[in-house]
């Protein structure tokens, strides 16, 4: 059996794996790299495969750099079966369709300037059709059911608490060659020891080989609810002055528990009857896949339920889901006290660039950033507290309140990541590879591991191949 690693490879984006046995070969993930322009089309076109080689494709969950290269793998060739929960393949179908829609769009706007240039067009790495043709070939599997995937292997998921529908991998392996058997389990990326809308993750037992996430390793997460106490006093104290709150947020699985924080606090009675738009279409349809999936919510979301006589995490009187552009452009116009959610999170495209450039100057208002901001996107310059920002090639002055929440990560800290490992007995697991992180985090979560007893930990480089 040999594993080699082609994305999320002391980086945290184009997650992609691949298992190669008893002369199949299996794909875990299909990611989006996401990176400097010009790299992120060249590597996101180019596999570093044969594509028609492929026997099966395994996703854990449906954020965009774990599936969505996934339509390009389909226009290149591959013909297999996609393995997935069923909530993944709900939420995979929005993601992927927005994905190959920025990408037609994207491209639009590049060839345009590139006549102008006198250059050639270029092509979008996929389009909506090739993003229909790989979601009607996704199987959905419900968690704790083992099935053949391949000849020796059987996969079972268990849910991993990320976002809804994210699942752990693991893998049990007959190498027909040598007869030997081995557990091979993949994290996907691990949820909080306590989701405030999931049910707990699930341990997965023993394994002789793991794959980990390692985005956290070195830094450990607010409490959740301390966010929720943050977000109720920005909220009050931006309604005292009749202002707008504006808060740029993932539309899969923050901006979800946002509205919850909210809907909670509303019914508490620790925040004002102030209105609340989700301004995205992405989030808003996103939405509608987590009240499809209540078989997915902890118990203390069904108690809220009952107690409170609301009829989902997602909906109270105050909250508004807007798709059409323009009411977007309305809210503009609108004086507050409200709310509004959009994305992208990072606010670096979409809806939220509007909303930025008619409140940031105004200093009755807030922008609340709930996200992870990278490095030289318009968000980070927002929270690391420029003064001025360009925003559609204008710039700015930055008079409204800027305030950061950092507890509403869904990703696992360095303790509840040493927490998931801590199940493995460490006389049995003979390798663990540490992926989806960047260097440094990986090289502290190391330390810790081998602090815990595991002996043989790798960090693996982008194509780096290991025998097992």
């Amino acid at each position: 059996m040999r594993l080699t690693f082609y994305g999320a490879t002391q980086e945290v984006t184009g997650s992609m794996h691949l298992v190669e046995v008893n002369g199949k070969r299996i794909l875990l993930e299909c990611g989006l790299y996401q990176g400097p322009r010009d790299e992120t089309y060249t590597r996101n076109l180019h596999f570093p495969f044969d594509v028609a080689s492929i026997d099966t494709v395994i996703i854990s969950h449906a954020h965009i750099d774990h599936v969505g290269n996934l339509p390009n793998l389909v226009k290149q060739g591959f013909r297999g079966d996609v393995w997935s929960t069923a909530a993944t393949r709900n939420l995979a179908t929005y993601m992927l369709m927005d994905s190959a829609y920025i990408q037609e769009n994207d491209v639009e706007y590049l060839n345009r300037k590139r006549k102008r240039a006198g250059e050639p067009p270029v092509e979008p790495i996929y389009t909506r059709a090739d993003a229909q043709r790989a979601l009607e070939q996704f199987v959905s599997v419900g968690l704790d059911r083992a099935v053949p995937v391949a000849d020796g292997v059987e996969l079972t998921f268990y849910n991993a608490g990320h976002i809804l529908g994210a699942a752990h991998v693991v893998l049990s392996i007959k190498d027909q060659e040598t007869g030997k058997q081995t557990r091979l389990a993949f994290s996907g990326d691990i949820g909080r020891a306590e989701s405030s809308i999931l049910r707990d993750l699930e341990p997965v037992g023993d394994a002789d080989v793991v794959i980990m996430e390692s985005t956290y390793g070195n830094r450990l997460h607010d409490d959740v609810s301390q966010a929720r106490r943050l977000l109720r006093d920005v909220v009050n104290t931006t309604s005292r002055r009749s202002g707008k709150v504006i808060i740029p947020s993932f539309a899969v699985g923050r901006t979800q528990e946002v509205v919850y924080a909210l809907n909670q606090l509303d019914a508490n009675g620790d925040i004002p009857r102030v209105p609340v738009f989700v301004d995205s279409p992405l989030a808003v349809n996103a939405t509608d896949v987590f009240r499809m999936h209540p078989e997915a919510w902890n118990q203390e979301v069904r108690d809220f339920l009952m107690e409170d006589n609301r009829r989902s995490p997602f909906d109270y009187p105050q909250v508004e889901y807007v798709r059409e552009a323009r009411r977007s452009k309305q809210l503009n116009a609108m004086p507050g006290p409200a709310i509004i959610i959009s994305a992208s999170g990072m606010a670096e495209s979409g809806r939220i660039l509007h909303h930025l450039k008619n409140n940031i100057e105004y200093s009755q208002n807030t922008i609340l950033t709930v996200s992870f901001m990278a490095e030289g996107t318009l968000g980070r310059r927002i929270k690391d507290g420029m003064k001025k920002v360009n925003i559609f090639g204008t710039p700015y002055r930055v008079k409204a309140d800027v305030v950061s929440i950092e507890g509403y990560s869904a990703h696992a800290d360095q303790r509840e990541l040493l927490l998931w490992a801590s199940q493995f007995d460490r006389s049995r697991l003979r390798k663990v590879f540490l992926v989806h992180g960047e260097p440094e985090p990986m090289k502290t979560l190391t330390g810790k591991l081998q602090e815990s007893g595991i002996g043989s930990i790798e960090m693996p480089t982008r194509g780096q191949s290991f025998d097992l």
